[in-house]
Parts: structure tokens; sequence; C-alpha cells
């Protein structure tokens, strides 16, 4: 599957080169980035042995070509890259709403797998949601993605704009309600420093142990909850009737997928 061919090393792009890194899943010199403003990531792995934005007859080397540019940039991405590009090469695309089809079309037919994926990939706990017709594609995303966390296969492409909502935005879901946590921690008389430490630990903590005993959400919410306490009083705000946090939560997921699809449209 090497030469992989980045096109693009943003935050998420980033974030996998940081990832493939620390698991030593592929060599430096397996690795071709091409980034107009590379970053840190893409820099480290240009000083370990990457090839940094290459010459276009270099492009042709490439077995497997990673698309983690900007969703409104990937046509400009393609055009510039796919006639270079040998036949055999798989597209693993990470562009937000595009379809696979539209994708492969303009990369010249090749097989394309598209993923969706989070930034904890950096340290080996990312989500990928995948979708590809192709298996030589879909077995392509899977080298690269469950050395860098948790891969879910998705059996409808249609499916990708939900994955989106859930998981790929989902980690900016929790930044949102930390800092709205810590700020609630303070206006109720904690000083800034405290109310950060005790939301940030907190939050980290409680995650950590739904992972250890996979028990299911609600039932870790009911350990916690002892009538008339005061835990049920804070769920109650929460929970209360419409505009409580469910519905707020479909709201949102509706909303990211609705944008996920005018991306792609």
């Amino acid at each position: 599957m090497a030469p992989i061919l980045m096109l693009g090393a943003g935050r998420m792009g980033g974030a996998m080169l940081e990832g493939w890194r620390a698991a030593r899943a592929f060599q430096p010199s397996d690795l071709m980035i091409r980034d107009p403003s590379p970053g840190p990531a893409a820099l480290a792995a240009a000083e370990a042995g990457a090839m940094l934005n290459p010459p276009d007859a270099e492009l042709a080397r490439a077995r497997t070509v990673v698309l983690a540019v900007k969703p409104q940039l990937w046509r400009e991405a393609a055009a510039e890259t796919a006639s270079w590009l040998a036949e055999d090469a798989v597209i693993v695309s990470i562009a937000a709403g595009v379809k696979a089809a539209e994708i492969s079309r303009e990369f010249g037919g090749r097989p394309v797998a598209r993923i969706m994926p989070t930034t904890a990939a950096a340290i080996g706990r990312g989500t990928a949601s995948v979708y590809a017709d192709d298996p030589a594609a879909l077995s392509r995303a899977h080298a690269l993605f469950e050395p860098l966390g948790t891969v879910v296969d998705l059996a409808d492409e249609a499916h990708m704009h939900a994955a989106t909502a859930v998981s790929g935005s989902a980690p900016a879901y929790l930044y949102a309600f930390i800092e709205a946590l810590e700020g609630a921690g303070a206006a109720a008389g904690l000083s800034p420093e405290d109310a950060r430490a005790l939301a940030r630990s907190t939050i980290i903590g409680a995650a950590a142990l739904l992972a250890a005993t996979d028990e299911d959400p609600a039932e870790l919410r009911r350990q916690v909850t002892s009538p008339g306490g005061t835990t049920e009083a804070a769920l109650n705000v929460l929970f209360q009737g419409k505009g409580g946090l469910p519905d707020l939560l479909r709201e949102a997921v509706t909303a990211a997928v609705r944008r996920s699809k005018e991306l792609g449209a």
C-alpha cells in the first residue's frame, strides 16, 4: 500500500501523521506529503524521512492517496494530481460530505474509500467511520486507520452524514460542554483554576470508566444519581421537557447532517 501520498496535512492529516509515527505504523520513507503550508506534524515527518511537497513525477509511485484537504478544495487537489497517479492507486478520502463516486470520477475512476476520522487519532484513540464498496479500498482504509484507534464500517454511504454528525463533530460537542461546565463552576463560586481542574479531571475520569467497564451510559448515569440528591436536581434541568439536552443534541446532529449534505453538493 506504500508509498502513501497525503494531499493536505492540516489538523486532521497532521493527527494521522502523529498517530502513525507513535504507532510506528509506517516508515517515514513510505510517506509523501503535499501541503503548501506544512504544519508541525508534516515538518516532523519530513525531518524523519518523509518526502515533503514532492515533484509531480514522484506521485506516480504512490499506491495509496489520502485526500485530506478541506472539502472546498478537494476538486482542486484532484485536478492537480490525478493525471500523475498510477492506475492502481487507491484513494482514501476524509473530505466531509463528498460522495465516493464523485471523488472516483475526478480521480480517473480509481477506487475510493470514504472515512470520517477524529483527531484523537494522534494518540491512538481515534474513531474512524468507513464506507467503501470496493474491497481493496476498504482493506486499504482499515490498514491506514486501525493503528489509530477504532474503525467502524458503515453499510450504506448515506450513513456517512450521520457518522460525521455523531462522531466526526462530537469532540467539539464535548469540548463545548467542558467549557460551559468550567464557566458554571466559576459562576458558582469556584476559582477559575479550580473549576478548570475539577471539570476536566472529572470528565476524563468518567470517559475512562465508560471505556473500562463497557457499561451502558444510562446505567452509569443511574449509578451516580441518588433519588432526591444533587445530581438528580441537576439532571432535571438538563433533561426537562422540550429544549432539554436530548432535544438539543438531536437538533445539533440534524444541523450537522444538513451541513454535511450541503458540503457534498
